[in-house]
């Protein structure tokens, strides 16, 4: 029955993986950026953002137009999601490395 389990969560493990590779983060530079009045992100954006932060983060490393953090962004309610949405991915990282510990 753990055996079940382990391979679940590996299965889980590998599609979240697929979908933060395969999604990574939008192409916002300064120069780049929609105008104001077109399109901000909100809560949901900064938490999508906050969740592919480790991905966006190496894409922004290797690639000019890949950012981590959506400048045209509406404050305090994205800044509230991107913060809810690192603490996820640092929350599921943590359950992954505990689950590999107890092998």
């Amino acid at each position: 029955m753990n055996k079940g389990r382990n391979i679940g969560l590996i299965i889980l493990v590998i599609i979240i993986a697929l979908f933060a590779l395969t999604g990574c983060a939008d192409v916002t530079h300064i120069e780049q950026c929609i105008p104001q009045g077109e399109h901000t992100y909100g809560f949901w954006g900064g938490t999508w953002h906050g969740i592919i932060s480790g991905p966006a983060f190496i894409g922004s490393l290797i690639w000019d137009d890949v950012a981590v953090y959506a400048i045209n962004n509406n404050g305090g309610w994205y800044n509230f999601g991107f913060v809810g949405g690192l603490f996820t991915l640092i929350k599921f990282i943590g359950l992954a490395l505990k689950e590999k510990s107890k092998k």
